[in-house]
C-alpha cells in the first residue's frame, strides 16, 4: 500500500475519530434531544418580579375619585358687563338681566383605596368643596364605571377623609402596621397620575416620621400650621396619586401617597423621589369610627337633601397641645443611653391640657396610659382612641438643662415624672 493511500487512511480516521467526538460533545450540550433530530428541549428560566403577587393583589382596590363643583356663568345687569365665575375672571361684554346658569363641573381627580364594603380611602384635599363626589372603577379592557359616592367623615389637619359608594363592590385591602415599617423597606404605589389609572410606581422607605408642615386657615378664617408625620419614599408619585395606595411587598395598605416635592422656590432646582405618604396607623381611629358604625353613612342619594352628606369633621378631635419630634437616635446622649426613647416637646402652649398638667418643654414622653411610647406617629396613634375630657396618665423623663447642651454632648441626669393630662380640643397643635 503506497504511503498516500496510508495517509489517505489515515486522514479518515481522524476524521471519523474527531466527527464522532464531535457527535459526543453534541449529545453532551444538547442531551434531550429528539430521536428525530429536531431541535434539543431547552429548559427556560422565568424570574418574576418580587411585586408581582402584591400588585396582582390590590391593583383592582384602587380606584379614581371624581371632585365635582357647581359653577356659575352669567350676564350681571351692573353696567360692567359679564362675569364668569368659577375661574376668577371678567371679561368684557354687554350688561343685561339674563339670568346665570349655574351646573355642575369636575373640578378635580385623585385616587382612593378600597378599606370596607362599599368604603373608600382618600385624601380630604381630593374631596374638598365637591358638591357631589363619584368614585371611578377601570377594568383591564379600558371600560370606566362611575359610582356616586358620599362624604362620610374627614379630617382636614391629617388630610384623610372616607367616602361610601354602596354600589362599588371591590375587595377591601388589608390595612398594615405602618409602625413596624423601616428605612429600606419596599414601597409599592399605586393610584391614577394623570388619568393613567392603576399606574404602579415601586421604589423604598426613605425616611420615618418626617415632620412635614403645612397651612391651613380655620372656621373663622385664621390661619394656623399644622404638622404631620409622613413616611418618605423614592417611588414616583405624580399628580392624581392623592389618596391612592402605599403598600408592602405582602399586598397590606402602609399609607397614603399625599404630596411630593418638586423643586425649590428659592433655589430653582429641580427635586426628583421625595414624596410624602400619611402612614396608616395615623388614620386607622378615622377608620374604625366608620367601619365600626360610630359614624354612619349617607347614601349618595340621601346626603343631596342631608346635610349629613358633607361628612363629619373630625379634625377639631382633643389634643394635648404641644409641639413633639422624635428624639435625635444619633446624638450622643441618646447612642450612650443617658436619655430614653421617646417624643420629645418642642413647645408647649399657653392654656393648654399639656400645660395645665405640667407638660415642660424639654420633656421625653415614654408612656402614655402604660403604653411604652418611642415614636411621634405611635403618641399621636395612641391619643386619638381617647375623646375630650379623659384623663391620660402621661410619664415623661425630665432632664434641667438638656435644651441647653449640643448633639455631641453629654445629657445632664434626669427623672422620670408621673403627670395626669386630661384632654380638650385645641386648635393649634401637632399632638
Amino acid at each position: 500500500m503506497s504511503n498516500r493511500i496510508r495517509r489517505m487512511l489515515g486522514c479518515t480516521a481522524l476524521a471519523l475519530a474527531c466527527l464522532m467526538i464531535g457527535s459526543a460533545m453534541t449529545q453532551t450540550l444538547y442531551p434531550a434531544a429528539s430521536a428525530e433530530g429536531n431541535a434539543a428541549n431547552v429548559t427556560t428560566v422565568i424570574h418574576t418580579s418580587p411585586f408581582t403577587a402584591a400588585i396582582a393583589d390590590v391593583r383592582d382596590s384602587v380606584v379614581g375619585v371624581s371632585n365635582y363643583q357647581t359653577v356659575t356663568y352669567g350676564n350681571y345687569g351692573n353696567g360692567f358687563g359679564s362675569f364668569y365665575f368659577g375661574f376668577g375672571y371678567g371679561y368684557g361684554g354687554r350688561g343685561g338681566q339674563e339670568e346665570p346658569e349655574t351646573r355642575e363641573e369636575l373640578a378635580s381627580t385623585g385616587s382612593g383605596v378600597v378599606i370596607g364594603d362599599g368604603f373608600v380611602l382618600t385624601n380630604y384635599h381630593v374631596v374638598e368643596d365637591a358638591t357631589s363626589l363619584k368614585v371611578t372603577v377601570t377594568d383591564d379592557a379600558g371600560e370606566t364605571t362611575e359610582f356616586a359616592a358620599s362624604l362620610v367623615a374627614y379630617d382636614e389637619n391629617l388630610d384623610a377623609a372616607i367616602i361610601y359608594a354602596p354600589e362599588c363592590t371591590l375587595p377591601a385591602v388589608t390595612l398594615g402596621d405602618s409602625d413596624s415599617m423601616m428605612v429600606g423597606d419596599w414601597a409599592i404605589c399605586i393610584g391614577n397620575p394623570l388619568g393613567f389609572t392603576k399606574t404602579t410606581t415601586v421604589g423604598i422607605v426613605s425616611a420615618l416620621n418626617r415632620a412635614v408642615e403645612s397651612e391651613t386657615y380655620d372656621k373663622y378664617g385664621r390661619r394656623e400650621t399644622i404638622s404631620n408625620a409622613m413616611i418618605q419614599v423614592d417611588a414616583a408619585i405624580n399628580s392624581g396619586n392623592s389618596g391612592g395606595g402605599m403598600f408592602s411587598v405582602t399586598g397590606e395598605l402602609m399609607g397614603i401617597p399625599t404630596l411630593k416635592y418638586s423643586g425649590s422656590y428659592y433655589s430653582g432646582s429641580t427635586v426628583e423621589g421625595i414624596g410624602m405618604c400619611i402612614p396608616i396607623n395615623a388614620v386607622k381611629p378615622l377608620i374604625d369610627d366608620v367601619l365600626s358604625g360610630r359614624i354612619q353613612a349617607v347614601p349618595p342619594e340621601a346626603s343631596e337633601k342631608s346635610e349629613a352628606g358633607s361628612g363629619i369633621d373630625m379634625t377639631g378631635r382633643p389634643r394635648l397641645g404641644v409641639g413633639i419630634n422624635d428624639v435625635n437616635s444619633s446624638s450622643r446622649a441618646a447612642m450612650l443611653g443617658q436619655i430614653p426613647d421617646g417624643v420629645f416637646i418642642t413647645s408647649v402652649e399657653a392654656g393648654s391640657p399639656a400645660e395645665k398638667g405640667g407638660m415642660q418643654v424639654g420633656d421625653i414622653v415614654v408612656e402614655v396610659n402604660g403604653v411604652v411610647i418611642t415614636s411621634v406617629s405611635q403618641l399621636q396613634t395612641e391619643i386619638s382612641k381617647y375623646a375630650a375630657g379623659d384623663a391620660l396618665q402621661i410619664k415623661v423623663y425630665r432632664a434641667p438643662g438638656i435644651l441647653d447642651i449640643s448633639g455631641n454632648e453629654n445629657a445632664p441626669d434626669g427623672e422620670y415624672v408621673d403627670l395626669e393630662v386630661t384632654l380638650a380640643v385645641v386648635d393649634e397643635t401637632a399632638a
